[in-house]
């Protein structure tokens, strides 16, 4: 039944969603479904399940509704006061923590921090997997939502990395507009989608996940237009500016950037180019 009104309602993977809503409400791994058929739900857990089940089939992203999404192996927990981390923004991550490696090579105290972290997904990814490569690195986090915030630090909490990330309320790099040249690395995954082409995001995202997360202005660019020139002056020479951006709009992003130098795009696993990096000539 709980099926059937997923697929009347057209969510995608209906069947896989009804077995994570029932796994989320047990707190326990598909195998236990499988191995205990015979398990009957209580009155009241046959009550929570329907509810569940009922807000997926009205398209409510299944993260919101489990509270958690795994990303780069670490268990996040998600509320719709912030954006849902997707395997794609992964890139984002590895890009950064290739960087880190030639940084620290180099012999430098990396000051890192990520702008528009919403969950505090890059940034505790980043203070994780950079913690035996370069432990003294200073991480720092900002958002200008402090709801977002709030869930970032329960994040780095609840993963035991509170210690390793600073977080703030920022408009971008406003909170250093006083501290030039502070940092080695700026990562950031902004608002890309353009209000020019709301019609082709799909539900979930259009109407469940925070619209100052999803949108950047009519065409996507507002964030860039506001962030790179703030990176340059936030960067120390030789620093390095790594954004995510969407697949149509690679080429304005660049143009941005004629500055700087050793511009480049990754492509995610489908060859669509996924984060952009740049880095600020050295002085």
């Amino acid at each position: 039944m709980a099926t059937r009104a997923m697929e009347q309602n057209d969510v995608p993977m209906a069947l896989r969603a009804a077995e994570s809503l029932l796994m989320a409400m047990l707190s326990c791994e598909r195998a236990y479904l499988f191995a205990h058929p015979e398990r009957e739900l209580t009155s009241e857990e046959a009550r929570q399940y329907q509810q569940s089940c009922a807000r997926r089939a009205k398209g409510e992203p299944l993260q919101y509704i489990t509270g958690r999404q795994e990303f780069r192996g670490l268990d996040f927990r998600v509320t719709p006061d912030v954006l849902i981390p997707r395997p794609e923004t992964e890139h984002l991550v590895e890009a950064a923590v290739e960087v880190a490696k030639q940084l620290a090579q180099k012999g430098r105290t990396l000051q890192i921090v990520d702008i528009g972290t919403g969950s505090g997904c890059i940034a505790i990814a980043l203070a994780n997997e950079l913690q035996e490569l370069t432990p003294q690195a200073d991480l720092q986090a900002v958002d200008i939502s402090e709801k977002a915030l709030l869930v970032a630090r329960q994040n780095a909490r609840h993963l035991g990395l509170e210690g390793r990330v600073r977080f703030a309320q920022s408009d971008l790099l406003s909170a250093f507009a006083g501290q030039p040249e502070s940092f080695d690395i700026i990562v950031s995954n902004p608002p890309y989608v353009g209000r020019n082409e709301a019609d082709k995001v799909q539900r979930e995202v259009r109407e469940f996940e925070p619209d100052v997360a999803v949108f950047g202005g009519a065409e996507g660019m507002d964030i860039y237009k506001r962030l790179i020139p703030q990176a340059w002056q936030s960067l120390k020479p030789g620093g390095w500016l790594l954004m995510e951006i969407g697949y149509s709009i690679e080429a304005p992003v660049r143009a941005l950037l004629t500055e700087w130098q050793n511009v480049d795009a990754v492509p995610d696993l489908q060859g669509i180019p996924r984060v952009v990096k740049a880095q600020k000539p050295a002085a």
